[in-house]
């Protein structure tokens, strides 16, 4: 089967209230469109072709990477209308399947299965059984059952109004038939528009048999129009997530209260995670993990038996096996930690390696700085690496100890197994196996008076 699957993503979505493109809100950080793309290019054999309309500059500049055809509809006539401006693109011989843009959680398999019901005789139909059908055309059957037409909730009449079974619009079909139906199409409605569900009334009327199938939720065809849909979906795919992550044995606190807005490349084994932890992009976790409560992990790699406390941020950075961060610290991007490495609360790593045992267990600053194995950084430590204009690297080699309230002046190298006293302002190399410090020295003064408030 060859298949040429038409995205409709034109529509400006007024009900949004927004100045962006409605395919462009998002969903888990990615855009509507791009989750209907996601699924759409699983199907094998199969051309994407997009039509946008409103924003349409801004909807390709933003998902410029996808491999499709855009097609742009420059006036926004209806769905028919939009179908029409791919149609000197479709083959005789093409299954045509129809999505739409801002349906974001429609499953592959039920797409697979509408697809079964395509033949030289059948159009395929996806429908759905609605408590309240308003706003959704009505699918209207004979005494026998078979889909006669669809008609439009605003073209309805009192007792077409009454039908609970909705139209998704998501239908497939093959090319040729397609194509005369579109030539056919005409604007006759309360709306002035070009509906595509025309084109069931016209393949009942060739002889044409429509085939209807339906999701397994309401949710998964679910179009979002305003932002209390899209709030809804979003929930719904969260809730999808979690169950599929326990499923894999990952244990979640509250599966209410965590949200994955990207993937888990590897899972290990024996994960627990706390509430509201937020994970983005591309992440690998390994076995026994543990991830307390409010922390954000984005684009990052896990070792075996981590501890990662609660408030903690981290944005593509590498932990190794055994090792321990936060409370509160953050580990921004090039930050690669070594095993056993213990980061502690307060504490901020950028663009930073840190080799195996060492300990940076409070309220420090660690940029642009190689640190060695089983070095220890005292509180309040910070490396100085910006002049204003340049960026400068410090180098802390194997089995140094840093005294609390260091400031470390890049460029600059502590030696091996150097020591560094507490309250220093490093600004040379300190050499191996010595104590470098810098004070002022220590007095006191004898008969001073502390100044004293007087009573009013």
């Amino acid at each position: 089967m060859k298949i040429t699957t038409i995205i409709l993503a034109a529509g400006k979505g007024t009900r949004m209230r927004s100045e962006l493109p409605k395919v462009l809100h998002k969903i888990a950080n990615r855009p509507l469109l791009q989750h209907v793309y996601d699924m759409s290019r699983h199907l094998e054999n199969n051309r994407i072709k997009i039509v946008i309309g409103h924003g349409a500059e801004l909807v390709t500049e933003t998902l410029k990477e996808l491999d499709a055809s855009w097609i742009e509809q420059k006036q926004q006539l209806g769905t028919g209308h939009a179908v029409q401006q791919v149609s000197d693109q479709i083959a005789d011989d093409d299954t045509v399947l129809i999505l739409y843009g801002d349906v974001p959680l429609l499953k592959l398999a039920t797409v697979q299965q509408l697809l079964k019901n395509v033949n030289s005789q059948s159009l395929a139909l996806l429908t759905v059984n609605l408590e309240n059908p308003t706003g959704y055309g009505r699918i209207v059957r004979d005494a026998t059952g078979k889909v006669t037409k669809i008609v439009e909730q605003k073209d309805a009449s009192d007792s077409e109004k009454l039908i609970t079974e909705g139209n998704t619009g998501i239908l497939a079909v093959h090319g040729d038939k397609l194509k005369q139906w579109l030539n056919r199409l005409g604007n006759n409605n309360a709306q002035g528009e070009y509906y595509l569900t025309d084109v069931i009334e016209m393949a009942v009327a060739d002889g044409i048999n429509i085939i209807t199938s339906q999701a397994e939720t309401e949710d998964e065809v679910l179009g979002v129009n305003n932002r209390l849909q899209l709030s809804h979906l979003e929930r719904v795919y969260q809730q999808q997530q979690a169950l599929e992550l326990m499923e894999q044995g990952v244990t979640l606190i509250d599966p209410a209260r965590f949200d994955l807005r990207g993937t888990i490349e590897q899972l290990g084994q024996d994960i627990e995670i706390d509430i509201n932890v937020i994970l983005e992009g591309k992440n690998s976790i390994g076995n026994n993990v543990r991830i307390g409560a409010n922390t954000q992990i984005k684009n990052a790699i896990i070792g075996d038996n981590v501890e990662i406390l609660a408030n903690c941020i981290i944005e593509d950075a590498v932990i190794g096996d055994n090792s321990r961060i936060g409370p509160f610290a953050r580990l921004r991007p090039e930050s690669v930690l070594a095993n056993d490495v213990h980061i502690g609360n307060f504490v901020e790593i950028k663009k930073s390696t840190v080799a195996q045992g060492s300990k940076i267990n409070h309220l420090s600053y660690i940029g642009d700085t190689t640190v060695g194995s089983k070095v220890n950084i005292g509180a309040g430590t910070i490396t100085c690496n910006y002049d204003g204009v340049n960026k400068f690297r410090t180098i802390i080699e194997d089995g140094a100890f840093i005294g609390s309230d260091t400031q470390l002046v890049a460029p600059v190298t502590v030696g091996k197994n150097a020591t560094i006293g507490a309250g220093s302002t490093i600004t040379r190399d300190c050499p191996e196996n010595q104590l470098t410090l810098s004070r002022v020295k220590q007095f006191s003064l004898s008969g001073w008076q502390r100044p004293v408030k007087q009573e009013k």
